[in-house]
């Protein structure tokens, strides 16, 4: 297995941030066939595949606020307001996900990308752990 940390900055507000180009490079320079795995190693933030650019990042941000609402009905309260729906957004969007990879490129459908999915504003720096697997 080979494996890398990328570095990713989300900032201060809510963001679906696009790794496909950094997950594609790793993917590159491992080469061959296999698989790749994206792990965020972080309790508020997941890992989506999905179409980006087209509104789909503002879609699934909404449709994140509607099921998780930025307000005070949560147990889990530190943080500005509404961190604890951060912690239950993992349960929705894993903090992982693999996509296969044939002779060293991802294996994404036309409009997937990967993206790193993250609604906690209170920590604006992320790391994603990028593993190559083969057999």
């Amino acid at each position: 297995m080979k494996s890398t940390v990328i570095e990713v900055r989300t900032g201060s507000r809510e963001r679906v941030h696009d790794i496909t180009k950094e997950c594609a490079g790793f993917a590159r320079e491992c080469g061959g066939d296999g698989l790749l795995h994206v792990f965020v190693p972080h309790a508020t933030a997941g890992v989506a595949l999905l179409e980006l650019g087209s509104g789909s990042d503002d879609d699934l941000l909404a449709a994140l606020d509607d099921l998780l609402p930025a307000d005070d009905r949560w147990r889990h309260a530190h943080g500005s307001r509404g961190h604890g729906r951060s912690h239950v957004m993992p349960a929705l969007i894993p903090p992982y996900a693999t996509v296969p990879v044939l002779g060293g490129r991802l294996a994404l459908g036309t409009w997937q990308s990967v993206a790193l999915v993250d609604l906690n504003v209170d920590n604006p720096d992320r790391r994603v752990r990028l593993s190559f697997l083969t057999d």
